[in-house]
């Protein structure tokens, strides 16, 4: 079986570049390091050629860069970088929420409760890699519903930024409740308070991260994980 398609699965590059954007975003990476396509290859056991396409990739959603003399290192999130994603992430998931809550069918609202619950067990059992997982997906499953070409062509380059963004998270408990929220006022069809709930949820998450910026910059149980 050609490399690309090992296991059936989606493209080895692809693969890749998921494992390496998980590793960024847990803090296992950090902001500043350099990586080094030799030993990603080696460590993933496959050729350096799809870890070079992965860290394009990565390159083009912003979260790796090319420093001269130092090749491929993390990106430093500078506290502008983070208000300018809050800002565009803002614009975004209101108007995904008020479209969501007018767009909304039954199979979506069971995706949506789906992925509450399972935000909530995963909370319980302090799963913390679950709970990043399943906050990135509620906020990809408000683009997905809100059924807006042009919404999902302006989230998709800053997918790799967001789900960093998602992850920089000290109040799971607060984030859950207002996903909980949001989903009643998505179900009821109410796009207005969809809409405003949406705008609480990320100012809310504003206030948060800005909090966590005042002390050294380190994701809250970043490194291994059970």
């Amino acid at each position: 079986m050609p490399e690309e398609q090992r296991g059936g699965r989606s493209p080895l590059r692809e693969q890749v570049r998921e494992e390496l954007r998980s590793r960024i975003n847990e803090g296992v990476i950090k902001p500043g390091e350099r990586i080094y396509e030799h030993l990603v290859a080696s460590e993933l056991g496959v050729s350096r050629n799809p870890v070079r396409e992965a860290i394009r990739m990565l390159e083009s959603e912003g979260l790796v860069v090319v420093e001269p003399r130092r090749g491929v290192v993390v990106r430093r999130f500078d506290p502008r970088d983070v208000e300018d994603l809050f800002d565009v992430r803002e614009a975004m998931e209101v108007l995904a929420a008020r479209l969501a809550a007018r767009r909304r069918g039954a199979e979506d609202l069971d995706r949506l409760r789906q992925l509450t619950e399972a935000g909530r067990l995963a909370l319980v059992r302090g799963d913390l890699a679950e709970v990043d997982r399943t906050n990135s997906d509620f906020h990809e499953d408000l683009i997905r519903i809100a059924d807006n070409r042009r919404l999902h062509d302006v989230w998709m380059p800053l997918q790799g930024q967001l789900h960093w963004l998602f992850r920089q998270n000290s109040e799971p408990e607060r984030v859950w409740n207002e996903h909980r929220d949001i989903l009643d006022a998505v179900q009821d069809g109410d796009d207005e308070l969809a809409a405003a709930l949406a705008l609480r949820h990320v100012r809310s998450a504003r206030r948060m991260v800005f909090a966590m910026l005042a002390q050294p910059w380190e994701r809250p149980g970043a490194g291994p994980r059970p």
